[in-house]
C-alpha cells in the first residue's frame, strides 16, 4: 500500500511538473505574440489606453492559459472594499501571478515595480507605456520622490496605484514586512488606502518553475484613512495584511 501511495504521489508531481513547462512554453509563446501589435501602437505615439487593454488582454489570457493547463483560479473576497474613487493599494507579495492578475482584478491602475521588468522584451514595452512606475530600489530617496510624483499623475488621472511594500517576493510562509517607503506615499498621496492580502505563493511560488494546482484567494480589506499618523499608519496596513495572509494560508 505504501509503495502505491509512494508510485501515485511520484506520478501526481511529474503531471504537476509537465503541466507548469507547458504552461511555460504557452506563456512565452502568447507573450511573443503580443510583440506583433508593438509596431503600429509606435506608429501612432503609443497612446496609454490602448497600450492599457492590450495589457489587460494579454493578462487574462495568461490567467486564462494558467486555468486550463494547470488548474489555478482565483477568486476574489472583499470587493465592496474596494473605494468607488482612485486610491493607494497596498498588497502583500508571494508571486508573479499578482502583478499580471492585477491588470484584470483593478483594471485601472498603475502598478509600482522595480526598474529591471521594463528590461523584459515584450512585457517591459508595455509597462513602460501603460504607464507603470518603474523605480530603481537602489536609488533611495530618488526613487521615494519618482514614485510620489508618477503616482500623483496617475491619480490626477483616475488611476488607482498598486504598491508591494515588501520590495521583493516572499515566501508563503513569511511574514509581511513592509518597507517603510509605503508610509511616506501615505503622507504624499493623502488618499484612502486599500490593504490587499493574497497567498498566490502557494501556488505559484517564487523563483520555482513548478505550480500547484488550486484557488489563489485574494482578500480586500476594510480601507484604511487618510490623516494618520505615518507609523500608525504603517503599524495599522502592516497588521492588517499580515493577519489576513496567516487565515487565507
Amino acid at each position: 500500500m505504501a509503495l502505491l501511495e509512494g508510485a501515485n504521489l511520484e506520478t501526481h508531481a511529474a503531471v504537476g511538473r509537465l503541466r507548469s513547462l507547458l504552461f511555460n512554453i504557452c506563456f512565452a509563446s502568447v507573450t511573443a505574440l503580443w510583440a506583433v501589435p508593438i509596431p503600429f501602437l509606435a506608429l501612432f505615439g503609443s497612446p496609454s489606453r490602448a497600450v492599457r487593454m492590450m495589457a489587460r488582454n494579454w493578462a487574462r489570457m495568461v490567467l486564462a492559459l494558467l486555468h486550463w493547463i494547470v488548474d489555478i483560479s482565483y477568486e476574489v473576497e472583499g470587493r465592496e472594499n474596494i473605494p468607488a474613487e482612485p486610491c493607494l493599494i497596498v498588497c502583500n507579495h508571494q508571486s508573479t501571478w499578482e502583478t499580471i492578475a492585477f491588470n484584470v482584478l483593478f483594471p485601472n491602475v498603475t502598478l509600482v515595480a522595480k526598474e529591471e521588468l521594463g528590461k523584459i522584451p515584450v512585457f517591459g514595452w508595455y509597462l513602460k507605456r501603460a504607464p507603470m512606475i518603474l523605480i530603481d530600489r537602489d536609488a533611495g530617496a530618488a526613487a521615494i520622490r519618482k514614485m510620489a510624483e508618477a503616482s500623483r499623475k496617475a491619480l490626477a488621472q483616475g488611476r488607482s496605484v498598486v504598491i508591494f511594500p515588501q520590495g521583493t517576493r516572499a515566501d508563503a510562509d513569511d511574514k509581511v514586512d513592509f518597507k517603510r517607503g509605503v508610509q511616506l506615499l501615505y503622507h504624499v498621496l493623502d488618499v484612502k488606502v486599500l490593504p490587499v492580502a493574497l497567498n498566490s505563493g502557494r501556488f505559484w511560488p517564487s523563483g520555482k518553475g513548478e505550480k500547484h494546482a488550486g484557488k489563489i484567494r485574494v482578500s480586500c480589506l476594510p480601507v484604511i484613512s487618510p490623516g494618520l499618523n505615518a507609523a500608525h499608519f504603517l503599524s495599522q496596513v502592516q497588521t492588517s495584511v499580515e493577519l489576513e495572509r496567516q487565515r487565507l494560508s
